[in-house]
């Protein structure tokens, strides 16, 4: 995989247990700073149904 830019969420700039999240022109790339190697990637269209569903609630315990 390409070097991305990964951006960390100001709220976790110096944490070390945080997500990771570059955005290509295609897809979005997760992954946590705990496992680096582990990256999962998402479509655009993917990516915006996971805001959805978490905006939404959809994952609440």
């Amino acid at each position: 995989m390409e070097e991305l830019l990964r951006q960390r969420p100001s709220r976790w700039a110096d944490a070390t247990d945080c997500p990771e999240v570059p955005v290509t022109a295609d897809a979005v790339h997760l992954r946590s700073s705990l496992r680096p190697t582990g990256v999962t990637r998402l479509t655009l269209p993917e990516w915006r149904d996971l805001l959805t569903g978490i905006r939404d609630g959809e994952f609440d315990a």
